[in-house]
């Protein structure tokens, strides 16, 4: 039964907080409580097996994949693909050797593809037919093996040209530590047996223009596939900034809120009801925060509300624009001198993408990041589909509806104030499809997230007008 208290009571309670507020307290920063219907929310809490995930995640291995990457000189996408020790083409195969490695310790449950295509020229950065390929690692879920999670790297680097495809060009940061994550990732869960299908990728041609994981995401699209996330890790190698300052327990998240793949007819909905801050990419961002910001991860994860920095873009791109939720993790603050740059010393400052750059403990923990994500997100029912609020009538409380889901127990009604960044209150509602909250749709705004037999919570479904 869904856990009601009067609007009389909820909206008279709003009003005194309202006094409060002009009185001094700044609009917005008041604290909810337990005001309005339903439960506060909490962060989900790591259990003894995501624990045990977390604690498996090495980072003397992650070091090692990074020097090795660097090792190869240069990963240029135009570089040589058929020298066995130096280019893309060196790189691809280790990649692939390890990866297959790792799948023989998951009793079958891992699949590993070299997966290709011939880029026909696209001037200035593909000046000739180019092969893209990226190595894609795919653990199969035992439950819901349709419904998929994403994390990749780039494994392709750049110099100070980024059509110089023979100096050296070590990419530590950018991207190997990427590389690294979703490698390290693949080697822990390996062994595991989430729900849903997890890919770990290493994409190529992200430099040149996100040609690998455009290719990945189109053939996501071709097939038909359930992506319900897809993180990128960018630039995930170093705490420290251009200023020598240093950040070690924050990743920052990029996640759009207008989507990118939104239609005219989308936005002119958007526009009447709201919604800017709740696309699903800002779902996604909120329940990584919800499971990752914890004692296990020993991280802080800063949500940046915006689809990428100024002037970049990463390989979660391609998936937005085919409509997957998907975000971008990178450090907290860049040091440019040792991103797109030639190997060099001006002035007495060295340049260039350097391992000794990197903070490998660091690495470490935004993997632990992302595997509290992506196994939280593998072990609980998924988004909810079909979720929508009855509009045909006027009234002073909300109609909410949503498809079934097999791997539900229950579902929870989540709300929150429209100036408030996340949702504050959930509200058991059971085994339906359907409930009605007594509050109004006009002045919060709801949310619906499944919850599993195990009480894990799922991502939150913003609710379309019906």
């Amino acid at each position: 039964m869904a856990q009601q208290r009067s609007r009389r009571a909820f909206l008279s309670a709003s009003a005194a907080v309202s006094a409060v507020a002009l009185t001094g307290i700044p609009a917005g920063a008041e604290e909810l409580g337990d005001r309005g219907p339903g439960k506060p929310i909490g962060p989900q809490r790591p259990d003894a097996e995501l624990r045990a995930i977390l604690r498996e995640i090495d980072e003397r291995r992650v070091e090692a994949t990074v020097r090795r990457l660097v090792a190869f000189g240069t990963r240029h996408t135009l570089s040589s693909q058929t020298d066995p020790n130096r280019g893309i083409g060196a790189a691809r195969d280790w990649i692939f050797a390890e990866l297959k490695k790792v799948a023989a310790t998951s009793g079958g449950r891992m699949t590993v593809e070299l997966q290709s295509y011939v880029q026909p020229p696209a001037p200035p950065r593909i000046p000739v037919a180019t092969t893209i390929t990226n190595v894609v690692a795919t653990l199969k879920g035992s439950v819901a093996p349709q419904r998929v999670y994403v994390v990749s790297g780039h494994y392709d680097s750049r110099c100070s040209d980024v059509m110089d495809a023979t100096s050296d060009a070590p990419g530590a940061d950018d991207d190997a530590s990427g590389v690294a994550v979703s490698m390290e990732l693949a080697r822990v869960l390996a062994k595991r047996d989430p729900a849903a299908t997890i890919v770990f990728a290493a994409v190529a041609g992200e430099e040149q223009g996100l040609y690998g994981a455009r290719y990945l995401a189109q053939r996501f699209k071709a097939a038909g596939a359930d992506v319900q996330a897809m993180f990128t890790n960018d630039i995930v190698g170093s705490s420290r900034a251009d200023d020598g300052t240093r950040d070690p327990r924050t990743i920052r998240l990029f996640a759009e809120g207008v989507p990118t793949a939104e239609t005219p007819e989308q936005a002119t909905l958007r526009r009447s009801i709201g919604g800017e801050n709740d696309s699903v990419s800002r779902q996604l961002a909120r329940f990584t925060r919800s499971v990752a910001v914890n004692d296990a991860t020993g991280m802080d994860v800063r949500v940046i509300y915006r689809r990428d920095r100024y002037l970049r873009g990463g390989d979660h791109i391609p998936f937005l624009e085919l409509g997957y939720p998907a975000a971008r993790f990178t450090e907290p603050n860049e040091d440019f001198a040792h991103q797109h740059q030639n190997v060099r010393v001006e002035n007495g400052k060295q340049f260039g993408d350097l391992p000794e750059f990197c903070d490998f403990p660091y690495i470490a923990r935004v993997a632990r990041v992302n595997a509290a994500t992506l196994w939280s997100l593998a072990t609980a029912p998924g988004t909810p589909k079909g979720a929508g609020v009855r509009t045909a009538d006027l009234t002073n409380d909300t109609d909410l509806l949503w498809d079934a889901d097999p791997a539900a127990a229950g579902y929870e009604v989540v709300w929150r104030e429209t100036i408030a960044p996340d949702w504050t209150h959930a509200i058991e509602v059971g085994a339906v499809t359907s409930a009605k909250i007594d509050l109004s749709k006009d002045n919060v705004f709801f949310g619906v997230r499944a919850v599993g037999r195990d009480g894990k919570r799922g991502p939150v479904a913003f609710p379309a007008p019906k």
